[in-house]
Order: structure tokens, then sequence, then C-alpha cells
């Protein structure tokens, strides 16, 4: 999936932001990664084309959290393709059973070590998620 251009990433936390956008450009530095820190902003940011490639989604936010903002992605014809990876602290199984039922791509916890998240993203940009079905 290296081929991706555009990752945009829902997050609050800054000191996140920072470290994922770090990861990204040491894994492929090509990559353009936005950001936006509630699902709010992440669905006036993806509105501006062209669409993100990968969404990475953060669960818990403030004024629109990664659940409400998963399902209305779901529901919009123009972007219920869009892989969106659950990147969160959560390694609660309720929470990874809601994410993948609602549709996420994928689901992984946010590693506190820097070359795990960039083995981590470097797995996932080679995935080939055509194959994936997105079900709500």
């Amino acid at each position: 999936m290296k081929k991706a251009k555009r990752i945009l990433l829902v997050d609050d936390d800054v000191d996140d932001q920072m470290y994922f956008r770090d990861a990204v450009s040491e894994v492929s530095p090509s990559l353009q990664c936005e950001i936006a820190n509630n699902g709010s902003e992440a669905l006036q940011q993806i509105a501006v084309p062209p669409p993100p490639d990968l969404i990475f989604m953060d669960l818990n936010m403030p004024v629109m959290n990664g659940y409400e903002c998963l399902v209305t992605l779901r529901k919009m014809e123009q972007y219920k393709d869009i892989p969106i990876i659950i990147f969160t602290t959560s390694n609660n199984s309720h929470d990874i059973a809601q994410a993948k039922r609602l549709g996420a791509a994928l689901y992984f916890t946010k590693p506190a070590d820097f070359k795990m998240l960039c083995n981590k993203l470097d797995r996932i940009l080679d995935l080939d998620f055509s194959r994936f079905n997105f079900v709500l």
C-alpha cells in the first residue's frame, strides 16, 4: 500500500500527533500526513479534495469521538472505502470488537516505542486494503 500519498491522523493529543508524524516521515518520507484534532475536524478536512488514502483514528477525543466519526464516514458513499485504522491506547476487547463492527479496517494500540511504531506503520502501508470488506 505504499502507493498511499496522503494520510490523515485524527487524534487530539499533540504529543501523539508529533510522534506519529515523525514515524510516518521515517517510514515513507514522501507520504503527506495531515492532522485533525477530533472527528468533526476530520470530516471537514476530508471534504477538501483529494480525500486521504488512509485514516488513522483515535477513539477518545472531544467534540466527536472516533466511533462517531467512523460511523459517519461509513455512511458516506464517497468515503466508505477509505481504510480506517483505529490507533488508540485501549486494548479492551469490547473496543476492538466495536471498532471492527463499525467498519474499521484495522485496530492497533499505540506503542510506546518509536521503532515499534515505525515497524507497524511499515507493515500497514504494505497491506492491500482492497481485500478488506467494510461491513456495518
